[in-house]
Formats: C-alpha cells, structure tokens, sequence
C-alpha cells in the first residue's frame, strides 16, 4: 500500500520497481496506491499505472489530507492476508518488500524495518533528523522495554488480523507509523525485525515536518503506554487465544 501526496516525479518509478521485484520474484501482490489530495499530476499518473498493470490499484482518500487518513483509506481497501506500508517517493526497497514477506511466512504476524542496523543501507538521510530520529527512537524502547529502535520507520508489514486487532487506530498524520507497530507489541502480536534500506528522495518535497509532529507523536506514544500499564494484559489474552483457536482449527484439519 502507497500512500501519495504530490509524488508526480517519483510515483511511476516507485510502482514499476515494486512491479518489477514482485513479479520476478513470485510474490502475488496487489498495490493499493492512494491519492491524498494531490493537486499535481499524481493522480492522472496513478491512474494511467493502474491501467498498465493489472495488480495496481487506484483509491482517492476521502477523509482530511494527511499521511495517516491515507494509510486509514488503504487499510479500509486492501484485500490480501497481509499489507506492507511503502512510501511513495522510492526511499524504500521493493527487494525488502520480498525479504519482509518471506519472513512473515516463517510464522511472524508482524515484520518491522530498521534503517539502522549494521546491515542497513541508508542514503543521504539528513544530520538534524537522523538526530531527533535516534533520539526519539532510544526514548521509545527505553520507555516500553523493547528492543527494536526504528518505530518511526513507516516500512512494516503486517498481518490483516493484525490490523483489525490493534483498532482503533487514532493517528491521522505520520505518528500512525508508531502506532501500529507500539500496539501490535502492546497487545501481543508476534513480530521480526530486519534491515531495511532507505534512499533520500530524488524529486518532491519531503511531507514530514518534524515541529508539527513533535505533539502528535508524544501524545500517541503516552497513549499507548498507558494501555500497556493500565490493561492487565487484556489485548495479549484475545491474542492469545485467537493463536490457540487457530492452531486448534489447523490441527482438526489435519485430522480430517
């Protein structure tokens, strides 16, 4: 799923890559690219690729414009067992699309991206925000306890059962890339961490903007922290027994 405001420079070569890759290596996909409101030609871009290639498809986000209400339009639109969050500039690796699925396939029901391990490949990624960014990261898993320090990367796949456990979902910006990825871990979804690359775009402009998300994500971070004091554990039991339900179903099968 692609989110895209204004991306008319980078959105043909962001879906032709991920086509490419895909295709060749056998993964079945469909790509939901959603248009939030541009106002270039992304739009006719995305509906001139969704002709050419028959697993693109083209949605308009109806809700407020914002990095969150897109991801909100495609998560409402997507149809497969699994969805993966691919930004629309091309910073990410359509490869790494290949190496998440897999990995999901080993058993996971989450597999988050770190643009920061030694394997990583990160390019061009500016001093200031690389700053906040491990310093907002470091604070986040000190807080929950966890390891994984990238939860502001917004590359990630998830499970559908996922997704409708870890509603509601209340960010309409780009806080909703810690979110999901805080809730799932809160409520006890299983999850694998891999490298991922990143690649400063080479056209647009750049959507973030770091004094108006400061708030945002310090409000959804203390939130789901206090679902985690507070809880008791709730969301990790439905979990749970929704894991034992299905391995139970699995084995009666096998029986039959």
């Amino acid at each position: 799923m692609i989110p895209a405001h204004n991306e008319e420079g980078s959105i043909e070569p962001t879906i032709v890559a991920l086509v490419d890759t895909l295709t060749s290596a056998r993964v079945p996909y469909e790509i939901i690219v959603v248009d939030d409101h541009s106002t270039d030609g992304t739009r006719a871009a995305i509906a001139c690729l969704s002709e050419r290639f028959s697993g693109v498809r083209y949605v308009q986000n109806r809700r407020r414009n914002g990095f969150g209400n897109a991801i909100h339009t495609g998560l409402d639109a997507f149809t497969g067992d699994a969805v993966c969050i691919v930004m629309a500039d091309a910073s990410d690796d359509p490869r790494d699309v290949v190496a998440f699925y897999r990995k999901m396939n080993e058993g996971y029901d989450c597999v988050f991206g770190t643009r920061f391990a030694r394997s990583s490949v990160v390019v061009n990624y500016p001093t200031p925000k690389l700053m906040i960014n491990r310093a907002a990261n470091v604070f986040i898993a000190m807080l929950f306890g966890i390891q994984y320090t990238d939860t502001t990367n917004a590359f990630k796949l998830f499970r559908r059962e996922v997704i409708a456990g870890v509603s509601p979902i209340l960010s309409h910006h780009f806080n909703i890339t810690v979110e999901l990825p805080l809730k799932a871990i809160v409520r006890g979804y299983s999850y694998a961490v891999l490298p991922n690359h990143w690649y400063n775009r080479k056209s647009g402009i750049s959507k973030f903007k770091v004094k108006e998300m400061g708030s945002r994500y310090l409000f959804i971070v203390l939130y789901v922290f206090i679902e985690k004091l507070f809880s008791r554990g709730d969301y990790r039991t439905n979990v749970e027994a929704a894991q034992a339900a299905k391995t139970s179903d699995a084995a009666s099968t096998a029986r039959t």
